[in-house]
């Protein structure tokens, strides 16, 4: 995935505002202000973070963090290898996978620009709580926009975000493939070893600690 495009969904989660707003009332509030926050922090703080990069993470974890539901997508990038795993490895991994998905966006927010945003018509399921809003970016010097989908759904209330799509290809189906390899080569203590081993890599590439 293009890291400048999947980093967008981040930031411009403040136009998904009026797309949500017709599926649930409330819904444009909790956007509104998360996506405004995010934007007017990182104009805020654009010398702090220059200077000390590893704030990304914090305001992520602040700001954007609560919006996504990290259960739900391990869950889902897990398949039904989740059900075969404890409790603990079951927390484990969702843990280091939530930190692999911050800090990756954390690292590609470092290089996000200004991109022109198309909403299209969103997708609806009048029978469950599940929304797709559909945008298309196109990023500075491209021709051609790239499709980005955010498929979301109400958690207690709030409407969160479960997958990203980009260009056609799903945010946990990518994952999914990989991590099912690993866990039938090697088990699930493996793969947490290695996202593990990644995320601290993630750090070191920028000489950033938590």
């Amino acid at each position: 995935m293009k890291a400048g495009v999947v980093i967008s969904a981040l930031t411009l989660m403040i136009n998904l505002a009026a797309a949500v707003s017709a599926a649930t009332p409330g819904a444009e509030d909790v956007v509104r202000s998360t996506s405004g926050q995010v934007i007017e922090r990182l104009a805020q703080e654009k010398q702090n973070l220059d200077a000390h990069p590893e704030r990304l993470y914090e305001l992520i974890q602040e700001l954007v963090v609560p919006h996504f539901d990290f259960p739900i997508m391990s869950r889902w990038v897990l398949g039904k290898a989740w059900n075969t795993i404890d409790a603990g490895s079951q927390e484990q991994f969702t843990v280091q996978f939530r930190t692999l998905l911050v800090r990756t966006y954390a690292k590609a927010l470092m290089e996000y620009s200004d991109e022109k945003v198309e909403f299209l018509p969103m997708e609806s399921d009048p029978n469950s709580n599940l929304v797709v809003i559909k945008t298309q970016v196109t990023g500075k010097g491209s021709a051609n926009p790239t499709p980005i989908n955010y498929r979301m759904h109400v958690s207690g209330g709030e409407w969160k975000v479960i997958d990203i799509s980009v260009d056609g290809v799903s945010l946990i189906g990518t994952y999914r493939g990989s991590f099912a390899a690993e866990i039938r080569k090697s088990g699930i203590d493996s793969l947490i070893q290695k996202l593990t081993e990644r995320n601290e890599r993630l750090l070191e590439v920028s000489g950033q600690s938590l």
